[in-house]
């Protein structure tokens, strides 16, 4: 990996920070596609049970790198390497079956903000701010600003903000439901790095199965989702950590789950 991607574990907590400061973290090929790489490599790796996702500087990101953009399509070749890229890093994200938590330090705009729509709980500083942003340069989005958002936070909101491109506040996003918690901005790193120390003391086969039913649930009826949801636990039933955890309230201690 190089710079600018920083990467570090915490325990069984890893967090990829997008270090492209001076552009306001813009995303480009070679970002989204070392942001790929190191969301797999989490995805793949049993020691990790927990992936955080922040940015440098005053913005989480601005969104897409338009000068990038400019020049594919100068050379002809827009639509087959930033934008291709941007879809295979999203959908890396999203089909994660750990959780990631996003610790959103400033801006997010446009693919930035898209971003966010994969991921699975949001902390936002207060100064932070989110804006679609592609109707003020004529451009469409295509990580989920008008297909994702208005399911996140209803669609007359999703419509004023992508037909506007103008920002709303932390507090505001927070409201209507899309942001988990709002913290001082000097307090955002040690509250996500808390939340996400504590869910992976969880069970990771538990954490696995809550957010596969809650995912489907989005897409399938109440009766078929409460199917899904008992088949989940009938086979974790069969599970180590099923009976550790049993195990543990009972003797009145600290469980220890293996994730098996």
């Amino acid at each position: 990996m190089s710079n600018i991607l920083q990467t570090h574990r915490e325990g069984r907590v890893q967090w990829l920070c997008l270090n492209r400061p001076e552009v306001l973290n813009a995303l480009d090929s070679a970002l989204l596609t070392e942001l790929r790489v190191a969301v797999e490599a989490a995805t793949a790796d049993p020691e990790v049970r927990v992936i955080a996702l922040t940015g440098t500087g005053r913005a989480f990101s601005a969104g897409g790198d338009l000068k990038f953009v400019l020049g594919q399509i100068n050379d002809g070749i827009v639509g087959t390497d930033a934008v291709a890229t941007s879809v295979e890093t999203f959908t890396a994200i999203r089909n994660c079956p750990k959780p990631v938590i996003a610790a959103v330090n400033g801006t997010a705009i446009a693919g930035g903000f898209e971003m966010l729509l994969h991921c699975d709980v949001i902390f936002a500083a207060q100064s932070a701010q989110f804006a679609d942003g592609h109707a003020k340069y004529g451009l469409l989005p295509g990580g989920g600003g008008a297909a994702v958002l208005p399911r996140r936070i209803g669609l007359p909101r999703a419509k004023a903000l992508l037909f506007s491109g103008e920002p709303v506040s932390a507090d505001t996003m927070r409201d209507w439901g899309l942001v988990y918690r709002v913290v001082p901005d000097d307090q955002l790193r040690d509250t996500v790095a808390a939340y996400c120390a504590t869910l992976a003391d969880h069970s990771p086969l538990v954490l696995r199965g809550m957010k596969e039913v809650a995912d489907a649930a989005a897409d399938n009826d109440e009766e078929m989702a409460l199917r899904h949801e008992m088949l989940v636990l009938r086979n974790h039933m069969n599970s180590s950590d099923f009976r550790e955890g049993l195990t543990a309230f009972t003797e009145k201690r600290s469980p220890v789950f293996e994730g098996r």
